[in-house]
């Protein structure tokens, strides 16, 4: 299965709790931090939802 790498670019500052909880649940927890994750239909609607907030990049 394909390969995301996503990094957190904008600070969660200010964020809804919901999109707090979605950074969270894909691993991210800092600033800059780079987590790579496979990329399935859930891990993929988490990252609409805070796709202002992280860099995603594709993997092969």
């Amino acid at each position: 299965m394909a390969k995301l790498i996503i990094t957190q670019t904008v600070s969660i500052n200010g964020e809804t709790k919901r999109q707090k909880a979605n950074l969270r649940a894909l691993g991210i927890r800092r600033m800059h931090q780079t987590v790579e994750v496979e990329k399935t239909p859930i891990t993929m609607g988490q990252l609409a939802k805070v796709a202002h907030l992280v860099k995603v990049e594709e993997k092969d």
